[in-house]
């Protein structure tokens, strides 16, 4: 809508609640009271601004997501140029803001008057990761090196209110408060003309957007070069609280651990790859760590092609037993759910380490930092999680911040996906719900194993990424003797591999650590200990005869399960870890997912609540 309409239509209720149902529909909850308040309050400050400025024909687009993610800019401003005539578009973060000041010794996060302790990140960071994101990720601006720019509008603070957030200067990000509204005024008539936006709206709605880089692909340079990863929002305070406490270690008294915690690809990975970067290039002692054997040994193929030093950067959870206490500046421990109860191989408690392992690891480090998803729990004695942490670093007498990771740029960055994923598997409360088609991730369901198969291949032929991957319910056998590999995975007369178990290729297929990220994987069936902790854009999911949806619930059953590390959990366990392992296994794709199950009744569940078929698509 023009400006002129924003502000004629902001001054009822009845546009508050148009906003809320459009966001209910798009992310599937309600949205919170900050949010409306900023709608009953921000959006008419901003259109005020806009029509004094001679802006009124000026497109605004509210709440515009960001391609490929669930993060929004609360308004972006779309018009053309008044010299050039070339498109021209400012996103607008609209603050409540009364007072607000910097974080010592951080100069891009904030702790804002009547939000405790809790740092946020500096609005023109924010707002300038924005501008370079969308840039980054939208055709139409890729050629348009002054296409966008960015303002931060505190309307209820006066400067003297926030003086020390101006020490941030940056020339594609503007500060301005109620005290500079009328520089702010000035500014959007330097970047757009009266004219309708209407055409430039549209092109930007319309414009195709460009995929994201895999994580494992961009790993070897975001570690030798740095720079590769743009952090956004959380990710960036996450990454600053780290680099400060980083900074300050080493002449104060007080530990600090930083807790990160969020769902899949909410950036979790990204902002550990992004640290090893930053501090290893700062002269810091930093590891990176995790339990993943796949994950891990991934990171090391993919950096140590480049430079195999580096390799031995990335360690496991286990390796930390004899490090002398705070012998590294920082120690990154991503994947930090799959934490054991004790460092020591199986079967030789003799060998086990007298400390907890998630005590060895806040020891080993001055900045011990900790990257989780709970939900992701998924072998009997895997325990990591943030109450866990928080009291082994109470005990240690170290400050302990948390941070959580409540946007998340996988699943196209569709939130409602993730939330429509709990509620199917009752992770969270409400059950299961059907699907709301999405424009930037779609979710199938096949008929049959070899509609997936089918539907996969052709977009891995189209030359995207695309896996199989299904629940632990058949043998996974060794290859036979002349190479080829057995198909164990068997449903009627549709007959699959699984990925190898070994580092070493055999018949063509990668090594099983590479099965995600080399693209001859596509053949084999992936399983939890591959896929965890992995992207592709297309996902297919196999629910086998280990938990099936009976009545009005969902049963978990042993006797469908072919691994041993599970089967022995009490009932409650096995059910747990069975729903989480389908949880890790539906949110591995960035486009969409495909599901399919081996139960007629779970199949049936399935094609109520999604409408889309594989067959539809092909």
């Amino acid at each position: 809508m023009s400006a002129h309409a924003l502000r004629d239509r902001t001054t009822g209720s009845a546009f508050v609640e148009r906003l809320s149902e459009q966001y209910r529909s798009a992310l599937g909850e309600e949205p919170s009271e900050g949010e409306r308040r900023s709608w009953e309050n921000s959006l008419p400050a901003l259109a005020e601004v806009l029509c004094d400025a001679g802006l009124g024909e000026v497109e605004v687009l509210i709440e515009y997501r960001l391609p490929f993610s669930s993060l929004r800019a609360d308004v972006v401003l779309a018009g053309s140029h008044p010299e050039t005539g070339r498109p021209s578009y400012v996103i607008v973060e609209l603050k409540q803001w009364s007072e607000a000041r910097l974080v010592p010794e951080a100069g891009d996060l904030c702790l804002v008057k009547g939000m405790g302790n809790n740092s946020t990140l500096h609005p023109v960071a924010q707002v300038r990761r924005y501008c370079d994101y969308l840039q980054d990720f939208t055709n139409v601006l890729n050629d348009e090196q002054d296409g966008v720019g960015g303002v931060a509008y505190l309307h209820n603070a006066s400067d003297r209110d926030i003086d020390e957030l101006f020490n941030l200067p940056d020339a594609k990000a503007q500060l301005f408060t109620s005290t500079t509204r009328g520089e702010l005024i000035r500014y959007l008539q330097t970047r757009l003309s009266s004219l309708d936006g209407a055409l430039e709206a549209d092109a930007l709605e319309d414009s195709p957007v460009a995929p994201g880089r895999q994580l494992m692909r961009a790993a070897a340079d975001e570690i030798l070069y740095g720079g590769k990863f743009l952090l956004m929002d959380e990710q960036q305070v996450a990454a600053s609280l780290v680099k400060r406490a980083v900074a300050i270690s080493r002449r104060s008294d007080q530990k600090e651990v930083i807790v990160v915690s969020g769902g899949p690809g909410s950036g979790k990975s990204l902002i550990a790859l992004h640290l090893m970067s930053h501090l290893g290039r700062s002269g810091r002692n930093v590891v990176h760590a995790t339990g993943s054997k796949s994950f891990t040994t991934t990171l090391r193929h993919v950096v140590g092609e480049k430079n195999e030093r580096i390799s031995k950067l990335f360690r496991y959870f286990f390796d930390f037993t004899k490090v002398q206490r705070n012998e590294l500046d920082a120690l990154i421990c991503d994947e930090a759910h799959r934490i054991r109860d004790r460092s020591g191989k199986q079967g030789t408690p003799a060998a086990w380490s007298e400390r907890s392992q998630v005590e060895e690891l806040i020891d080993a480090a001055r900045v011990p930092v900790f990257l989780l998803d709970e939900h992701q729990v998924v072998r009997p004695g895997e325990m990591g999680s943030v109450d866990t942490i928080d009291e082994a670093a109470g005990k240690r007498g170290c400050i302990v911040r948390h941070v959580n990771l409540n946007d998340q740029f996988r699943s196209g960055g569709s939130r409602a996906y993730e939330h429509w994923v709990l509620r199917l598997l009752g992770l969270e409360s409400g059950g299961p719900v059907s699907w709301q088609p999405e424009e930037n991730f779609r979710l199938l369901v096949a008929d049959t194993p070899q509609e997936m198969e089918d539907f996969l291949r052709s977009q891995h032929d189209a030359g995207y990424t695309a896996r199989m991957t299904a629940g632990f319910c058949w043998r996974w056998s060794e290859p036979r003797k002349n190479g080829s590999l057995v198909d164990d995975v068997v449903i009627g007369d549709w007959r699959r591999p699984w990925n190898l178990k070994s580092e070493r290729p055999v018949g063509g297929a990668p090594a099983s650590s590479l099965w995600a990220t080399e693209s001859a994987g596509f053949g084999q069936i992936g399983c939890i200990y591959t896929a965890q902790g992995f992207e592709y854009a297309w996902n297919g999911t196999i629910f086998g005869p280990d938990l099936v949806w009976r009545g009005n619930g969902w049963r978990a059953f042993k006797a469908g399960c072919k691994d041993g590390s599970v089967k022995g959990a009490a009932p409650d366990d096995f059910e747990r870890l069975t729903r989480n392992r389908y949880k890790v296994l539906l949110t591995r794709g960035l486009a969409g997912t495909v599901l399919y199950s081996t139960d007629a009744e779970t199949q049936a569940m399935l094609r109520t609540l999604v409408p889309d078929r594989t067959t539809e698509g092909i």
